[in-house]
């Protein structure tokens, strides 16, 4: 399969490896209005890069293992735990880090704020090893919520919202696929429809692109998938050592370049999109 970018468009945005705290095995990625870059960690640890990548500090800690986060227009922070089996929300204004919501879910991924319609969309892995759980929804204001989708899912991982918030993009990591569900015009799920194939060998995380097409980050191998329906399926850039790009889970966008969280090591990377046209 064809590879858009070089390994070489991949480099080092912040090393947290002999930082305290250290920045100890980030699955998580987020931008936040003012610029800055947060991103969660192993050891529960939220935490807050300048815009820069210069600095870090600690802004809280859950004392469980940060999965998928996702920040509001206000700045305010929710984060999925897979110990505490929940979503916890950091307030910007308060400074506080407290449980949001947690009935029923099993293991909460990654998180999806709709501020429009006041939900916050959760997927569930469930189990690697059997199919389960699916995308919950929360109330914004009460935490509120309850399975939303009525078909089981092969370890829900990352999402994204359709831009015109039609439905949710969700990877199936142990199908090797991401799939779309439907948002119905009565606010119900959608039967699922099965988007992309072929993701080997196990997807994590999907960003949609200004322009509406797909980037899917893959755990293993350590790369980084570019999808558009009229070009179909590519390698975008991948790192055969896993240094760089070690083991990407999630992503964000930020100044035209994408930042990756990497589970495999103790740092973030950018990778520079300047030379793909198609993307900007």
């Amino acid at each position: 399969m064809r590879t858009l970018l070089p390994p070489s468009a991949a480099t080092v945005f912040f090393d947290g490896i002999f930082h305290t705290p250290k920045l100890a095995h980030p699955e998580c990625i987020a931008v936040h209005p003012d610029g800055s870059v947060y991103a969660g960690t192993e050891n529960g640890d939220l935490v807050r890069i300048e815009s820069d990548g210069r600095d870090m500090r600690l802004l809280a800690n859950s004392g469980g293992f940060l999965l998928g986060i996702a920040i509001d227009s206000l700045g305010n922070c929710y984060a999925c735990d897979m110990k505490h089996a929940a979503i916890f929300k950091y307030n910007t204004a308060s400074k506080k880090f407290q449980k949001f919501a947690d009935s029923g879910i099993i293991v909460p991924n990654f998180p999806v704020i709709d501020e429009k319609n006041g939900y916050l969309y959760v997927s569930d892995s469930f189990s690697f090893e059997e199919s389960g759980g699916g995308i919950f929804r929360y109330d914004l204001e009460s935490g509120d919520g309850k399975l939303w989708t009525n078909d089981p899912m092969n370890f829900a991982n990352g999402m994204a919202m359709a831009p015109d918030g039609s439905g949710l993009y969700v990877v199936e990591s142990t199908k090797q696929r991401l799939s779309f569900v439907p948002i119905l015009s009565n606010g119900n799920a959608g039967v699922p429809e099965i988007i992309v194939t072929g993701l080997e060998t196990v997807p994590d995380g999907v960003l949609v692109m200004p322009n509406g097409d797909l980037l899917i980050s893959n755990y293993e191998p350590s790369r980084i998938y570019h999808y558009s329906r009229k070009s179909g399926l590519k390698i975008l850039i991948e790192d055969t050592l896993a240094t760089t790009l070690a083991h990407p889970t999630n992503t964000a966008l930020k100044d035209g370049k994408l930042f990756t969280a990497n589970l495999g090591r103790w740092h973030i990377s950018e990778v520079d999109l300047s030379s793909l046209q198609q993307l900007a």
